[in-house]
């Protein structure tokens, strides 16, 4: 069935966690009725607070009009039951942790209960989205949509199409991404797409410097910021991003693509004592909490 992003009424997001709110706030931005989905209504409430804010502080900075504020908040509503949330939907992004077992279970369950006319999107940043879409009942309906922190912010996303990947779902993806308001580029499925693959081999080599004692952890991303024209160094990016999620992903790249992606000691030593980056207050930087 073909589909036009112009023609989605309803979305669901699984997951919201910082990656899943985001995106359920810029669907709601972009007039889509959205409903973000998590298994406690605890992380819900918090997501939506987080989402007012975000949009709060929009206004006042005069990027948000009141009204498009207040449409937004209407459109979006949360569900800690995912036949409720799944009702009616177009399209359904998963943003849960970073777990190939978590998002194969979730997509073999929206097999089930969807049809083939429903786009399904996963937000992982490096995991296989071939295996994601393999245990679905229709894997030419799922691919990866890779959004950025803070996602009402960052422009980019990363549209993934697997060798099963329709091009009718591909099209209405890069649609849909524009019509939220992002730069959408096409990857094929490939361990880190582009930017995780780049990014995890500057932020690990800058992790190296640093262990080596090149330079201190400022001096690095200023070497990239000054030098490079980067917005953020490699190791406030990492704090930003969580010292664990970056190990993860290294971890699976080295698997993946070999020793070059090698996650240095430094990094596994500092996910062990907890210094997490921001989330924890100490990362490679200290910060309030």
């Amino acid at each position: 069935m073909t589909m036009n992003a112009s023609d989605i009424q309803t979305a669901a997001v699984l997951g919201a966690g910082t990656m899943g709110h985001g995106i359920a706030q810029v669907l709601a931005l972009s007039g889509i009725r959205c409903c973000l989905y998590d298994v406690a209504p605890e992380p819900l409430a918090a997501a939506l607070e987080k989402v007012r804010e975000n949009l709060e502080k929009g206004v006042q900075r005069g990027k948000v009009s009141p009204e498009a504020r207040d449409a937004a908040l209407q459109r979006l509503t949360t569900a800690d039951d995912l036949d409720r949330a799944l009702e009616g939907v177009a399209v359904v992004v998963e943003a849960v942790p970073e777990r190939l077992d978590l998002k194969t279970g979730i997509f073999r369950d929206l097999g089930e209960r969807l049809g083939a006319e429903v786009l399904l999107a996963t937000n992982t940043s490096s995991l296989s989205i071939t295996a994601i879409a393999q245990a679905a009942r229709f894997p030419e309906r799922v691919l990866g949509m890779h959004f950025f922190n803070p996602v009402h912010l960052m422009k980019l996303v990363e549209v993934v199409r697997t060798e099963h990947t329709g091009e009718d779902a591909v099209r209405c993806a890069l649609d849909l991404a524009r019509r939220m308001g992002k730069e959408p580029i096409e990857v094929r499925d490939a361990p880190g797409f582009a930017s995780s693959r780049l990014g995890i081999a500057i932020g690990m080599e800058a992790i190296r410097m640093l262990e080596e004692g090149v330079a201190s952890a400022e001096d690095i991303d200023k070497a990239m910021t000054l030098g490079y024209g980067f917005p953020m160094g490699p190791l406030r990016l990492t704090d930003l991003v969580g010292l664990d999620v970056r190990l993860s992903i290294a971890d699976y790249l080295s698997g993946e693509l070999g020793e070059r992606f090698e996650p240095p000691a430094l990094l596994r030593e500092k996910v062990a004592r907890g210094e997490l980056g921001k989330k924890s207050g100490r990362g490679f930087y200290e910060w309030e909490r």
